[in-house]
């Protein structure tokens, strides 16, 4: 898909998705080496939006796994559409076993999942396995025989094999550890939250009637409240949302009446809120 960590930087800007050069690197190399990518990182720091943004660059189909507690292979690979096959074996009463049998369990009743779709046909495809941390450690066993050699086994059916390998993502709020075998699988990617002149720009990008002097002050307001003892500092994505609040509030600067009545965009509990009220200091910054 990429020719080199400056195509990835340029072709993702052209979403609007802003690279490090980290970040650019590892996804040249991902795409190259046609290794599993693995990001971890706070909540909204765009690990997400980078497979989005690829699936995008490469006109790639953008196949979705979100993982959560109780996930399992029914869901994340394939089941049989068991309602569909009583329906077929009530209308072949007639019929032997071996007849209904051969027929009920073939892909026109199979509901193919995220992992089993992606893998399947010839067109482009990006795998997002989204908040990975979250699944089962059981359902890692499942991950390691698609990520290994991108095939799945159906009992009743074989072994299918990938004829063209998806670009593959894999999130990680870090919330487990995730297996060393997994890990071993995957290329690494930390993102955390992006230097000042980075955020800058990506305020400015995604805000685009903000101006620099309160694009400025917007950062360097979230860069001290990330300084503080929070229980859940504010991430890329709210600094976003903070500047989309002051635009449509009409600031035109910062002030200490404006900042203490938006907190609420920043912070999500209320002892955060309190603490950052109590130490924020808009003179000093």
């Amino acid at each position: 898909m990429f020719t080199s960590v400056d195509d990835v930087s340029a072709r993702l800007a052209e979403t609007g998705y802003l690279a490090s050069p980290a970040v650019a690197t590892t996804v040249f190399l991902a795409d190259r080496l046609g290794k599993p990518l693995l990001v971890e990182g706070p909540a909204g720091v765009g690990k997400t939006e980078l497979a989005k943004a690829v699936a995008q660059v490469a006109g790639a189909r953008l196949v979705r796994l979100q993982c959560y507690e109780g996930v399992d292979e029914s869901r994340a690979l394939y089941e049989w559409n068991h309602a569909k096959q009583l329906l077929r074996i009530s209308a072949g009463r007639d019929e032997s076993w071996d007849e209904t049998r051969t027929d009920i369990f073939s892909e026109e009743f199979l509901l193919t999942r995220p992992l089993l779709t992606a893998i399947r046909g010839d067109d482009p495809k990006v795998l997002l396995i989204d908040e990975t941390d979250k699944a089962d450690v059981e359902v890692e066993g499942l991950l390691l025989e698609v990520l290994s050699d991108f095939q799945v086994t159906v009992p009743e059916l074989g072994t299918i094999t990938a004829t063209r390998r998806p670009f593959v993502v894999l999130t990680s709020n870090a919330s487990r550890e995730l297996s060393e075998a997994l890990r071993r699988r995957c290329l690494f990617l930390h993102i955390g939250f992006p230097d000042e002149a980075l955020e800058r720009r990506i305020v400015r990008l995604k805000v685009p009637g903000l101006d620099e002097a309160l694009a400025r002050s917007v950062v360097r307001v979230v860069g001290a409240l990330r300084a503080m003892d929070l229980r859940k500092v504010p991430s890329v994505a709210e600094t976003i949302d903070w500047a989309r609040t002051l635009l449509a509030l009409g600031a035109g600067t910062l002030d200490e009446t404006v900042v203490r009545a938006s907190l609420g965009v920043l912070l999500k509990h209320q002892e955060d809120v309190l603490k950052a009220s109590a130490k924020l200091d808009l003179d000093a910054l």
